[in-house]
This record gives structure tokens, C-alpha cells and sequence, in this order.
């Protein structure tokens, strides 16, 4: 057996597999999210702990016997987020995450050092970890003094784990600290914000062993003490090995709290400019770009305040069949937005409102402008090497067939359902588990799931798409200089 264990937004996931990869089963438990101040967004890492053993409790009184058989651990985890540990690895203070941007300021000050660029491929955008540092350097001095390690999400769930502070390639490339393509961090970003490699954990590739399981944990949780912990990944790396996109030109679409259009990459290619992000994947000599909106499903779940519809309602009204464009434009920039404006100061709205429209317009207005927001970064990709013939869907927003048949149509290219089954974050965790622990070829075990339906855009409304999409472009310089 192997575990994958997923430290998500809203919840933690903890998911049993066996030797062929079948899922034993899961368990889940909600961690709560903070927004002090407006741009903020916080979570106590005590919670994320929490809402792991609640999980993984679940999964020891259903499944003992499974339990016991665990020979690999592998952990994902939403990137970027700044947790910041003392001498004695206290936590020093609430973890800074990845759709914070107050220090839009700072990471608009690194990211005009032409190093940053240059070693990580990137843009410094205020989402990433090291533009944080600088703003509790500037805002939280005596809280920088007494830092010691900085670790993300998922390597301080591993810290609880295994008591190592180990990070692992892609999710350290969405730091602004790494050399992405040496796969090392960078002594002079580092100095750039006033830390050393003594501050970062040490690293290793996602499918290697990244610590071994405390005895402690592995009593409370009938698993086998020792066992290994592999290195794991970021969210959306580890997405990409439980899809099997890990070769060349492969893609998926993760309709998610944000959204994700991900193309696995044999080779490191940046092109910060284009607002690509140029990360490492979680195999060895292995690369990935993706594009990154904000507000995917976040931008639905915001309508269904306002509303008080749930989301599945919202969206089942529509029906199947794709309808003409709404004639109402959203602009899904609830929190600002990265590909392709890197934006952390943007707004959202809608444009063209009329007596006419209703709740179904506004519905399908939104999920347009998700839509829209995806078509931004299918072109910046183009814009950084990368062209799609095809893409997989995933997240909660692919139960929709409106969305995804509204997605093809948009990119203009097939979008693919893949066969029921969990193939997201924890199901790429629990691969990488049992790849650390059986030292088992990545190309024998991340195999694509079988596809059970295909979404092919509708060439009777492209035209009328693409003109929509137009008008979507053009608002966005149209408003910056009200909205942000």
C-alpha cells in the first residue's frame, strides 16, 4: 500500500492506493482560511496538521489492515506559502499563502533585479515566497530576526512527519530562490532577501525518499514506523503525475480554486516575459510550464455568495448545450491576477450589464470569463514555445460538461474527460510514494488514465467566441487604471 497525503486550500486529503495503483479509498478534513486585510490570506499551520491526522484517523479506523502494509508516504501541497520556524521550530507566525499579494510592492522590487529572471526563469510575482520574506522584513523586523528555516506548506506537514526539513525541486521553483534550471538553490537570490541556504531545507527530486516516518506518527496511525517519505511535489507537479502528464507536450487544464493550463516540458524553457511560469516537475531532468489565473472555481464560489445558489444549481440551469456567448463580459480578477498581466492590484467586474441580464447570463458570463482567462494563457504558452493540440481535465469545475464543451470551444482545441477515478494531487502523491519506496520507473507507473469523453469545440460558435474573447482582452487595459 501507499499513501498520498494533499494539503489543498480549503482541506487535506489523505489517499490510500495499493500495488497496482487501485484506490483503497480517502479521507478528507476542512482547513479554515484567513483574510485579515484586504489582499491577505493566511492559515495557521497547527490546522494543517489537525485536519491531517482527522484524515488519515479516518483511514486507520476503516483500513487497518492497509494501513499497516504502507511501505511509501508522498505529500503535495498548494506552493508558494511562507512558513516561517525559530530556533526551536516554532512557528513564528500565521503561513503567508500562495494567493496573498500584499507585497506586491516588494516583489515588483526584486523582479526589477535582472538576477531573478535570469537564474529562476520567472517573474517574481506577489503570490511567491521570497517577496514575502522581504515584506516581514520591512513590516514584521523582529519576526525575520528570529527566523531560522522558511518552509512550504507541504515540507512543514513533512517536518511534522519525519522532523526533516527537506523541500523537493518543484515546489522550491515557485520560491523566486531557485536556480530552475541547475535544480539548486541560488546563494545570491537568497542574499538578495537577506537569507542564506541555511534557511532553506535541503532538496531532492519528487520521486526520491525525503525523510523517513517518525515512530510516533506511525503508532497513532497503525503505520509501519520508518517508512518512507517521498519528496513529494507541489499541487499542481503532483496533479500532473497522477494525470501521467509527464512527456513532452502533454497538458491538462485544472478547473480548481485557480486554474492551471500545465504542459510538461524534457526541457527547461523560460520565457519569463510571457508570465509562464518555467518550473521544475517532480521526475529528475524534467521541466514544466504553466500558465496561472487566480480565480477559477474561486470566481463561481463568489457568485454563489452573492447569489445564494449553490454553484451545482447555478450551473445544472444551463443544460448541456452550448449557448451563444452571453453578452456579458466577467472579468475573474477577484485577487488580481498572474498569466499574463501579473497584476496583484487588478479587480474583477462585469461589462455590458442590461436589464436582461438575468442569473443564467451572469452564470454563463462567469464561467465565460474563466474561460477567457484559460485562453490567456493557452497564448502565452504559444508566446514561450508551447503549442497544445489537446488537453485533460481536472478539478472540481470539470464535473460541468457545460464548462468543459464552453473550455474547448474557447481554446479551440479537444478537451478530454478522464475515466471516473481520482486522479488529482493526492493520486500523484501516493505515486510518488510508492516510486521513493520501490525505486519503481516513472514511465511504468504514471500512465495516463483511460479518457471517457471528449469535448470538441463547437466550430458552428468559434466565431462568435473568439469575438467575445476580443472584447475580453481589450477591458482589461481598459480598466487598469480605475480597477487597480
Amino acid at each position: 500500500m501507499y499513501l498520498g497525503i494533499d494539503l489543498g486550500t480549503s482541506s487535506v486529503k489523505a489517499l490510500l492506493i495499493d500495488a497496482e495503483q487501485a484506490i483503497v479509498d480517502s479521507a478528507s478534513a476542512e482547513v479554515p482560511l484567513s483574510r485579515p486585510h484586504q489582499g491577505w490570506s493566511e492559515q495557521d499551520p497547527a490546522d494543517w496538521i489537525a485536519a491531517t491526522e482527522k484524515a488519515l484517523a479516518a483511514l486507520q479506523r476503516n483500513h487497518s489492515a492497509e494501513m499497516a502494509a504502507v511501505r511509501g508516504i508522498g505529500l503535495s501541497g498548494h506552493m508558494h506559502g511562507a512558513t516561517l520556524l525559530g530556533a526551536d521550530n516554532e512557528v513564528l507566525r500565521p503561513c503567508i499563502m500562495w494567493n496573498d499579494v500584499r507585497s506586491h510592492a516588494e516583489a515588483a522590487a526584486l523582479d526589477a533585479d535582472p538576477r531573478f529572471r535570469a537564474i529562476t526563469g520567472n517573474i517574481v510575482f506577489p503570490g511567491f515566497t521570497a517577496p514575502k520574506l522581504a515584506w516581514v522584513k520591512k513590516n514584521e523586523p523582529d519576526v525575520f530576526a528570529r527566523v531560522r528555516k522558511v518552509l512550504l506548506p507541504k515540507d512543514y506537514l513533512r517536518f511534522s512527519l519525519t522532523g526533516d526539513h527537506i523541500s523537493e525541486m518543484s515546489d522550491a521553483a515557485g520560491t523566486s530562490w531557485l536556480d530552475t534550471g541547475a535544480r539548486a538553490w541560488s546563494p545570491d537570490l537568497l542574499a538578495a532577501t537577506d537569507l542564506s541556504e541555511d534557511h532553506m531545507p535541503s532538496l531532492v527530486e519528487g520521486s526520491e525518499p525525503g525523510g523517513q516516518l517518525r515512530a510516533e506518527i506511525a503508532s497513532r496511525f497503525g503505520l509501519p514506523a520508518g517508512i518512507t517519505v517521498a519528496g513529494g511535489a507541489g499541487d499542481n507537479a503532483a496533479a500532473a503525475i497522477g494525470m501521467g502528464t509527464i512527456h513532452d507536450g502533454s497538458a491538462f487544464a485544472s478547473l480548481g480554486t485557480s486554474g492551471v493550463l500545465f504542459a510538461a516540458n524534457n526541457a527547461y524553457l523560460p520565457n519569463a516575459e510571457s508570465a509562464v511560469h518555467a518550473f521544475c516537475h517532480a521526475l529528475p531532468n524534467t521541466w514544466h510550464q504553466m500558465g496561472v489565473i487566480l480565480s477559477a472555481t474561486d470566481s463561481l464560489r463568489w457568485y454563489e455568495k452573492i447569489t445564494g445558489v449553490d454553484a451545482v444549481e447555478l450551473t445544472g440551469a444551463l443544460g448541456e448545450t452550448l449557448l451563444d456567448p452571453s453578452g456579458v463580459i466577467f472579468l475573474p480578477y477577484l485577487g488580481g491576477e498572474r498569466t499574463p498581466h501579473n497584476d496583484a492590484s487588478i479587480r474583477g467586474g462585469f461589462a455590458g450589464l442590461g436589464h436582461e441580464s438575468g442569473r443564467d447570463v451572469l452564470t454563463r458570463a462567469v464561467m465565460e470569463g474563466v474561460c477567457f482567462a484559460f485562453r490567456d494563457c493557452l497564448e502565452a504558452l504559444k508566446e514561450a514555445g508551447t503549442s497544445l493540440d489537446r488537453a485533460t481535465a481536472v478539478g472540481g469545475g470539470s464535473r460541468s460538461p457545460y464548462w468543459l464543451k464552453l473550455m474547448a470551444t474557447v481554446l479551440g482545441v479537444p478537451v478530454e474527460v478522464p475515466a471516473e477515478g481520482d486522479f488529482g494531487a493526492a493520486f500523484g502523491a501516493a505515486r510518488l510514494g510508492l516510486m521513493a519506496a520501490e525505486g519503481a520507473n516513472p514511465a511504468s507507473v504514471c500512465s495516463p488514465p483511460a479518457i471517457e469523453a471528449v469535448h470538441e469545440p463547437d466550430r458552428n460558435l468559434e466565431p462568435a467566441y473568439a469575438d467575445a474573447y476580443r472584447r475580453y482582452r481589450a477591458l482589461y487595459p481598459a480598466i487598469k487604471g480605475v480597477m487597480s
